[in-house]
């Protein structure tokens, strides 16, 4: 049996990008800045957590080793090592966002250029947005500018709920998100009016069009609800799971990763509210995984909750609740099972702004019967992809080299 589970911890870069400066990002490092300000005694929080960041289960598949791979920080954790591999990976793709990390490590790099919205008010053209009143059928918009989610909230909550006009707003990443009442405005009627947006920014190359529902009366009660729905843009050209479904295995995602994919080579889509209810999801689906199948999963948290808003301690929080968890997924992996953490950007709390950061990726895991060891600088996530595809028995793809025969694997016959 050979099976495959690759886990991603959305935004948990681990610094030293090649190309950060260009982005703006020169010295962001989401791992090394939480680890720092945790034994500096700022990531502590009442009731929450304190103390240096504890995280053994990672450290013994080889996170601190990835790190050093990256930019040569040390994280002396005084964890033995497992049978495990480790290494990191250098992101190839246009932009720092989440359909290019993700469609890279399915072994399909953006090699394009994504469009995007000045930082200016208003941020979208005037035509776009006569036609989103237009044919969205509403009042008009509320927004009309970069923000971040929950601050756009508390600014036009109330008057989106006395209006009715949906919140729309951007980023410096390529997507146009809309918020909206979800009993107000309507959970149903905000996703048809996102896909109507959706065709609209296509003509612009726009990644994502993103649903943000939320409930409250006031600014200060309004809370972002998880029925979050992103519209993506589909990979341009096959990417691993696309192969796998074709070859008649089974793809089960685990969170927003359907959504990345534009629920393209998906065989089945899982959500859940949260972290750790994401991680019963991947657990079950670990128990329901046949032979030549993957689990896909994105524990999302960690970006939207914690980086996003720029909170060390709820990020080193969550960083050791998932570290807790991972003995669970690891006392399920069976002869032939492949399991890799790694995610896809960074969102370092402690950068200035609200963005997501240019960062290289740890790519860190184990299996029964894999001899581990390091890996290296990968130079594009790609090469995830293709050794998740050597094992599974797939034949090489176009972009990435599989690193599975230096991490004593033996692929699945097919």
């Amino acid at each position: 049996m050979a099976r495959a589970f690759l886990f991603v911890l959305d935004s948990f870069g681990i610094g030293g990008a090649a190309d950060a400066e260009r982005y703006g990002d020169a010295g962001a490092n989401t791992f090394a800045h939480v680890a720092l300000a945790c034994a500096e005694g700022r990531g502590d929080r009442d009731g929450l957590r304190s103390g240096p960041l504890f995280v053994p289960n990672m450290l013994s598949l080889g996170l601190g080793r990835a790190a050093e791979t990256a930019t040569g920080f040390h994280f002396d954790g005084k964890i033995p090592l497992v049978s495990a591999f480790y290494g990191a990976a250098q992101e190839v793709s246009s932009g720092k966002d989440t359909p290019s990390g993700h469609w890279e490590i399915a072994a399909l790099p953006v090699r394009f250029d994504w469009g995007y919205f000045p930082n200016t008010v208003p941020a979208f053209p005037a035509e776009l947005t006569e036609a989103i009143i237009r044919e969205g059928k509403v009042p008009g918009i509320l927004g009309n500018c970069h923000a971040p989610g929950t601050e756009i909230i508390e600014r036009f909550g109330e008057e989106h709920i006395r209006t009715g006009k949906p919140i729309c707003y951007t980023s410096v990443d390529s997507v146009l998100q809309v918020a909206a009442h979800e009993g107000l405005f309507g959970l149903e009627r905000l996703y048809e009016f996102c896909k109507t947006v959706r065709r609209l920014v296509d003509p612009l190359n726009i990644g994502r069009v993103i649903a943000r529902p939320f409930v409250g009366e006031t600014a200060a009660t309004f809370e972002r609800t998880h029925n979050r729905r992103d519209y993506a843009v589909p990979p341009p050209e096959p990417t691993l799971l696309d192969r796998l479904t074709e070859r008649g295995r089974r793809v089960i995602a685990i969170g927003k990763i359907g959504d990345i994919f534009a629920h393209r080579g998906i065989s089945e889509v899982r959500k859940a509210a949260g972290n750790m209810a994401m991680f019963d999801k991947a657990l079950g689906a670990m128990d329901d995984a046949g032979d030549g199948d993957l689990v896909f999963a994105n524990f999302v948290d960690f970006d939207t909750e914690f980086g996003h808003r720029r909170d060390v301690a709820g990020y080193a929080a969550a960083l050791e609740a998932f570290d807790l968890r991972l003995p669970e997924a690891l006392a399920k992996l069976k002869q032939g099972d492949l399991l890799v953490l790694t995610a896809d950007h960074g969102n370092d709390p402690t950068w200035p702004g609200t963005d997501h950061t240019r960062e290289r990726i740890p790519v860190i895991g184990t299996g029964p019967g894999f001899s581990g060891g390091g890996i290296g600088l990968r130079t594009t996530f790609a090469d995830i992809g293709e050794t998740v595809a050597e094992h599974l028995g797939l034949s090489r793809g176009r972009h990435g080299t599989s690193f599975h025969a230096a991490i004593g694997g033996h692929a699945r016959v097919a």
